[in-house]
């Protein structure tokens, strides 16, 4: 579906004023989700500092503003856009903005009500705060990435666990509190959003788990990780794949009746993991006798709970999701439309805009902001 998203001034955060110093990964994304809200956001990068890995949709709604720190010049500017900000994101390395006379210290004496969002992967202290990392190795350490994957190795998720998940969503979290926290008290605050402290959060269940000895530490040997044969994928007749997760019981037995394996006793012993061995190979050899368009056809959108493994090429095409609209082309370019969806103030994908100088981002909020006011 093709989509211009006009955004006006529309969205829930309308009013909101952040800064942006550019990185990549999750800093970027959290900012694309508050700029879908409606948030009106300033991106400052370095010169020639354009992000290999987001080049379009993650730098959405946001216009760029090119800035040498290490200039006086440019350095004064920056401390006087964030004057008029509500909140900050930054990601570099601990200490960076402090060398740059912009740390948490500096500018909260000359914005005390300034939310200072810090995006990193190992946090601001810590044995390895200051040591180089990704999402591989911040998940690693948590417990998720030796959960994720096929028992020979875990498998890196994307970087959706980590940097995603753990980081972007997090830091969002973590900004919109303390801007609440700020409407109350007058007071902004620094958020220490680590990679590693979310992914371990989003750990939370399996960690309970663990803990009361039903979660056992080898992959594919629990409910949720691909061991239990009612919750993983299949491969079908054309190669392609379906996923399937009818975990309730009733919503097991709507699967077992309508693939004919009701009448297979040994199916009735679905909770014993002896028996999972069994059972992974009677359905391997079950999906392995349709296409995956006849599987879906006979039980897609029942209580069975299948759905087609579809490619990114895709997805957007899915039937639910053109009638939801969860994907739109902007400017030739398809992309997920914004997440979640509001009522009354709806996030919308906003017009591009082109580079500013500096001082064309100060007028702009030369005002006082409604988040400010």
């Amino acid at each position: 579906m093709d989509s211009s998203h006009e955004a006006g001034q529309g969205g829930p955060l309308a009013g909101l004023r952040i800064v942006e110093f550019a990185g990549i990964g999750p800093g970027p994304f959290a900012a694309m989700l508050l700029a879908d809200m409606g948030a009106e956001l300033v991106r400052l990068d370095r010169p020639g500092g354009a992000d290999p890995y987001s080049q379009n949709v993650v730098v959405r709604g946001r216009p760029t503003v090119t800035v040498d720190l290490k200039d006086a010049g440019d350095l004064a500017g920056t401390l006087a856009l964030l004057e008029r900000a509500d909140a900050l994101i930054e990601g570099f390395r601990p200490g960076v903005m402090e060398r740059l006379g912009l740390g948490p210290e500096a500018v909260l004496a000359r914005n005390p009500r300034l939310v200072y969002g810090r995006m990193t992967g190992w946090g601001q202290d810590g044995p390895l705060a200051r040591s180089a990392g990704h999402d591989i190795t911040y998940i690693a350490v948590t417990g998720a990435l030796a959960a994720i994957g096929p028992a020979e190795r875990p498998v890196p998720p994307l970087n959706l666990v980590g940097d995603y998940g753990g980081g972007s969503l997090y830091l969002v979290a973590g900004i919109l509190a303390g801007l609440l926290s700020a409407g109350r008290t007058g007071r902004g605050q620094i958020v220490d959003a680590a990679i590693c402290d979310g992914a371990a959060s989003l750990m939370a269940m399996f960690s309970e788990l663990a803990s009361q000895g039903r979660w056992s530490d080898r992959r594919e040997a629990n409910l949720l990780d691909g061991g239990a044969p009612w919750y993983r994928t299949y491969a079908c007749r054309d190669g392609l794949h379906v996923a399937i997760g009818p975990l309730e019981p009733q919503f097991y037995t709507l699967f077992r009746r309508l693939t004919g394996l009701d009448a297979d006793p040994d199916f009735d012993r679905r909770d014993d993991p002896e028996m999972w061995p069994v059972l992974r190979r009677k359905l391997e050899t079950l999906f392995a006798g349709r296409t995956r368009d006849e599987w879906c056809r006979l039980l897609e959108g029942t209580d069975a709970c299948l759905a087609p493994v579809l490619a990114l090429a895709e997805a957007a095409d899915h039937p639910h999701l053109v009638a939801r609209q969860t994907f739109v082309t902007v400017d030739g370019t398809t992309q997920p439309a914004p997440a979640p969806r509001f009522s009354g103030t709806p996030s919308a994908i906003r017009p591009p805009s082109g580079p500013l100088t500096l001082a064309e981002a100060i007028a702009r909020w030369s005002g006082e902001g409604v988040f400010r006011s």
